[in-house]
């Protein structure tokens, strides 16, 4: 059996309105220390998003989860966050914002493949 290491999760949320204070799940960000990873998938459902708000800006809302995808990734596409290492870009990420696209609360699991773990909880969680 593969070791399996302790990671950390957040979903993040698009809050369309967030004076309404509504929202759904549209990715999940993961933290694995000892793997030095830090990963998220994204799945915006538009149809929820007009459903909460018509007005809803689509095409901002998919630039705000690039946006995070790029931090994630690192180097030139993470911006300011480009030298840190992933555990500051993580904690920046799921940092309490009142914007659009939110995170979630950071819940803790075991995992042998954070990449693939990522993958599971986006299915599980958002899709």
């Amino acid at each position: 059996m593969s070791e399996r290491n302790v990671f950390e999760y957040a979903l993040l949320r698009v809050v369309p309105r967030v004076e309404r204070g509504e929202c759904f799940n549209a990715g999940v960000l993961v933290y694995c220390r000892a793997k030095s990873f830090v990963g998220v998938r994204t799945h915006l459902d538009e149809t929820k998003l007009l459903a909460l708000d018509p007005e809803a800006d689509v095409a901002g809302v998919q630039a705000a989860l690039r946006a995070v995808e790029g931090v994630c990734a690192g180097g030139e596409a993470a911006g300011q966050a480009a030298g840190d290492d992933a555990g500051r870009r993580f904690r920046w990420l799921v940092a309490p914002r009142s914007t659009v696209v939110q995170p979630g609360p950071v819940h803790t699991g075991l995992t042998a493949d954070p990449e693939a773990e990522t993958e599971r909880l986006l299915q599980l969680l958002v899709r």
